[in-house]
């Protein structure tokens, strides 16, 4: 038999123990780059439903509950996994009209609930005459 020289039997397992440390940790990062990927698709699912809900609700005729109901469409078609648990506020004056879409993000990681909203805001329709003034 020979002799296995003094070195290598002290590395032996070595590179198992090295596996068995770094791979949870990869995988953790893995994990969190996508959970902020979701975070970040997520906040445009908001956005595009805020945008969406701000234009059914701004229009001459349009109403806080048209704006709200079209903003609920569109979460539906868009990601209704994606963010879950959607609120949706819409204000609307004569002069100003504000949608807000905020819910919770799908979570990749356990234990990190994170939360993504879209706002939108513009002036609400509304006659005027030339000079300024209602007709």
């Amino acid at each position: 038999m020979t002799a296995i020289p003094r070195r290598l039997r002290e590395d032996r397992g070595a590179a198992t123990t090295q596996l068995v440390l770094v791979v949870p940790v990869l995988l953790l990062l893995a994990m969190l780059v996508v959970q902020f990927a979701l975070v970040w698709h997520a906040r445009h699912i908001a956005q595009h439903a805020a945008a969406r809900a701000l234009a059914a609700a701004r229009i001459k005729d349009g109403t806080a509950a048209e704006g709200r109901a079209q903003a609920r469409r569109s979460l539906t078609a868009l990601g209704s996994r994606i963010l879950t648990v959607p609120s949706v506020a819409v204000d609307r004056t004569t002069t100003q009209t504000t949608a807000r879409v905020r819910g919770r993000v799908m979570a990749v990681v356990p234990g990190l609930h994170l939360h993504a909203s879209g706002t939108a805001a513009g002036p609400t329709e509304r006659l005027t005459t030339p000079g300024g003034g209602r007709p």
